[in-house]
């Protein structure tokens, strides 16, 4: 997993929901998937939420649909589906702590594609 800081803008602090951007990016991360979506929609100022809220639905849609597809692999489907929701529930607390922290903490590969989606 990569971290990347990036200097503070100052209009990409302020969110168009009412709420202060560290708030706004742990939201996104709440219910998985779901809240990332609802805040995608509705951020329309602060580049930090949408980042977190995009990759917020990259992340947890792939883990969902990885979830049920294990199902289509004989014998150790149940152990695929318990890595996932071992490292669904680690990935859940890490990028929520990280959003708080007002870091644009990047994951592999998905942090990528959220930020070019974004742009």
């Amino acid at each position: 997993m990569e971290e990347q800081r990036k200097p503070v803008d100052p209009d990409a602090m302020r969110s168009s929901t009412g709420l202060e951007v560290n708030i706004a990016g742990l939201l996104c991360y709440l219910i998985p998937f779901l809240s990332g979506l609802l805040l995608l929609l509705l951020e329309k100022n602060s580049r930090f939420v949408k980042f977190h809220a995009m990759q917020a639905v990259l992340t947890f849609g792939t883990l969902f649909a990885a979830y049920y597809i294990a199902d289509l692999i004989p014998l150790i489907d149940g152990l695929i589906r318990f890595l996932i929701r071992v490292s669904g529930f680690v990935l859940w607390i890490l990028l929520m702590v990280k959003a708080y922290g007002k870091e644009w903490y990047r994951l592999p590969f998905v942090g990528e594609m959220a930020e070019k989606h974004i742009q």
